[in-house]
Protein backbone atom coordinates (compact mmCIF):
# COMPACT_ATOMS: atom_id res chain seq x y z
CA UNK A 1 0.00 0.00 0.00
CA UNK A 2 2.75 2.35 1.09
CA UNK A 3 4.22 1.76 -2.49
CA UNK A 4 1.05 2.16 -3.91
CA UNK A 5 0.73 5.98 -2.43
CA UNK A 6 4.24 7.38 -3.37
CA UNK A 7 3.51 5.90 -7.32
CA UNK A 8 0.33 7.80 -7.32
CA UNK A 9 1.94 11.15 -5.73
CA UNK A 10 5.01 10.62 -7.91
CA UNK A 11 2.64 10.47 -11.03
CA UNK A 12 0.47 13.24 -9.52
CA UNK A 13 4.12 15.39 -9.04
CA UNK A 14 4.94 14.86 -12.27
CA UNK A 15 1.32 15.83 -13.57
CA UNK A 16 1.41 19.13 -11.69
CA UNK A 17 5.03 19.86 -12.37
CA UNK A 18 4.21 19.07 -16.48
CA UNK A 19 1.15 21.84 -15.96
CA UNK A 20 3.34 24.43 -14.37
CA UNK A 21 6.13 24.21 -17.12
CA UNK A 22 3.88 23.84 -20.16
CA UNK A 23 2.48 27.49 -19.11
CA UNK A 24 5.88 28.75 -20.09
CA UNK A 25 6.16 27.01 -23.43
CA UNK A 26 4.54 29.75 -25.84
CA UNK A 27 4.52 29.59 -29.82
CA UNK A 28 5.18 32.34 -32.08
CA UNK A 29 1.78 32.10 -34.40
CA UNK A 30 0.96 34.34 -37.49
CA UNK A 31 -2.10 33.79 -40.07
CA UNK A 32 -1.88 30.47 -41.99
CA UNK A 33 -1.77 32.35 -45.14
CA UNK A 34 1.65 33.35 -43.88
CA UNK A 35 4.64 32.44 -46.33
CA UNK A 36 7.11 32.25 -43.59
CA UNK A 37 7.90 29.24 -41.85
CA UNK A 38 10.86 29.81 -39.64
CA UNK A 39 12.73 33.06 -38.25
CA UNK A 40 16.00 33.68 -36.38
CA UNK A 41 16.25 35.55 -32.70
CA UNK A 42 17.41 38.49 -34.44
CA UNK A 43 14.69 38.81 -37.17
CA UNK A 44 11.83 37.81 -34.51
CA UNK A 45 13.47 40.67 -32.23
CA UNK A 46 13.39 43.02 -35.48
CA UNK A 47 9.79 42.15 -36.05
CA UNK A 48 8.51 42.33 -32.35
CA UNK A 49 10.38 45.35 -31.99
CA UNK A 50 8.97 47.10 -35.57
CA UNK A 51 12.58 47.37 -36.84
CA UNK A 52 10.78 45.40 -39.66
CA UNK A 53 6.94 46.83 -40.71
CA UNK A 54 6.69 44.01 -44.07
CA UNK A 55 6.96 40.16 -44.41
CA UNK A 56 9.00 39.18 -47.54
CA UNK A 57 5.40 39.03 -49.50
CA UNK A 58 5.36 42.82 -48.61
CA UNK A 59 2.29 42.27 -46.30
CA UNK A 60 2.09 44.74 -43.34
CA UNK A 61 3.34 42.88 -40.11
CA UNK A 62 0.58 43.34 -37.11
CA UNK A 63 2.15 42.37 -33.99
CA UNK A 64 -0.64 41.25 -31.58
CA UNK A 65 0.12 41.41 -27.77
CA UNK A 66 -1.74 41.09 -24.75
CA UNK A 67 -1.02 43.30 -21.84
CA UNK A 68 2.26 43.55 -21.42
CA UNK A 69 2.09 42.58 -17.56
CA UNK A 70 0.26 38.99 -17.93
CA UNK A 71 2.07 35.83 -17.53
CA UNK A 72 1.70 35.35 -20.94
CA UNK A 73 4.34 37.97 -22.32
CA UNK A 74 6.83 37.14 -19.44
CA UNK A 75 9.47 35.32 -21.98
CA UNK A 76 8.89 37.84 -24.69
CA UNK A 77 9.32 40.63 -22.20
CA UNK A 78 12.46 39.02 -21.02
CA UNK A 79 13.83 37.08 -24.01
CA UNK A 80 13.11 39.21 -27.22
CA UNK A 81 11.90 42.95 -25.67
CA UNK A 82 14.37 42.65 -22.79
CA UNK A 83 12.72 45.17 -20.89
CA UNK A 84 10.03 46.04 -18.07
CA UNK A 85 5.98 46.18 -18.64
CA UNK A 86 5.71 49.64 -18.55
CA UNK A 87 8.77 50.36 -20.91
CA UNK A 88 6.79 48.04 -23.32
CA UNK A 89 3.21 50.23 -22.58
CA UNK A 90 5.31 53.17 -23.66
CA UNK A 91 6.76 51.34 -26.95
CA UNK A 92 3.36 50.18 -27.68
CA UNK A 93 1.79 53.63 -27.05
CA UNK A 94 4.50 54.94 -29.58
CA UNK A 95 3.53 52.10 -32.17
CA UNK A 96 -0.04 52.26 -31.90
CA UNK A 97 -0.80 51.73 -35.80
CA UNK A 98 1.58 48.74 -36.01
CA UNK A 99 0.28 47.09 -32.63
CA UNK A 100 -2.79 45.44 -31.12
CA UNK A 101 -3.27 44.60 -27.67
CA UNK A 102 -5.83 42.18 -26.83
CA UNK A 103 -6.95 40.19 -23.44
CA UNK A 104 -7.63 36.66 -24.25
CA UNK A 105 -6.50 33.92 -25.76
CA UNK A 106 -9.34 33.37 -27.96
CA UNK A 107 -8.88 37.20 -28.85
CA UNK A 108 -5.39 36.76 -29.69
CA UNK A 109 -6.61 33.53 -32.20
CA UNK A 110 -9.31 35.59 -33.70
CA UNK A 111 -6.99 38.58 -34.45
CA UNK A 112 -4.00 36.31 -36.09
CA UNK A 113 -7.57 34.48 -37.94
CA UNK A 114 -8.48 37.59 -39.26
CA UNK A 115 -5.28 40.24 -39.86
CA UNK A 116 -3.50 38.36 -42.88
CA UNK A 117 0.01 39.79 -41.64
CA UNK A 118 -0.57 39.25 -37.79
CA UNK A 119 1.83 37.98 -35.56
CA UNK A 120 1.24 36.79 -32.23
CA UNK A 121 2.55 34.72 -29.03
CA UNK A 122 0.55 32.29 -27.32
CA UNK A 123 0.43 29.01 -25.16
CA UNK A 124 1.20 25.73 -27.43
CA UNK A 125 -1.96 24.40 -25.86
CA UNK A 126 -4.28 27.23 -27.24
CA UNK A 127 -2.83 26.93 -30.86
CA UNK A 128 -5.34 25.80 -33.48
CA UNK A 129 -5.33 24.67 -36.78
CA UNK A 130 -6.14 28.22 -38.36
CA UNK A 131 -2.72 29.65 -37.48
CA UNK A 132 0.16 28.25 -38.64
CA UNK A 133 3.38 28.05 -35.99
CA UNK A 134 6.54 29.66 -37.04
CA UNK A 135 10.09 28.09 -36.73
CA UNK A 136 12.65 30.14 -34.20
CA UNK A 137 15.92 29.42 -35.66
CA UNK A 138 15.08 26.17 -37.00
CA UNK A 139 12.85 24.72 -33.97
CA UNK A 140 9.64 24.36 -33.04
CA UNK A 141 8.02 25.54 -29.56
CA UNK A 142 8.45 21.88 -28.33
CA UNK A 143 12.32 21.44 -28.92
CA UNK A 144 14.88 21.97 -26.88
CA UNK A 145 16.29 25.51 -27.09
CA UNK A 146 13.18 27.21 -28.70
CA UNK A 147 13.71 30.64 -27.57
CA UNK A 148 10.41 31.47 -25.99
CA UNK A 149 10.68 27.86 -24.09
CA UNK A 150 10.24 28.19 -20.52
CA UNK A 151 12.63 25.60 -19.47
Amino acid sequence: MKTFRLIIFGIIFVCVAECMCAAKQMAVIVHKSNGAQDVTTAELSKIFKCDTRKWASGSAITIVLRDPATPEMELLLSRIYKTNPEDLRNFIAQHHDNVVIVDSNEAMLNAIHTIPGAIGLIDVFRIDHEVKVLKIDGKLPVEYGYILRGN
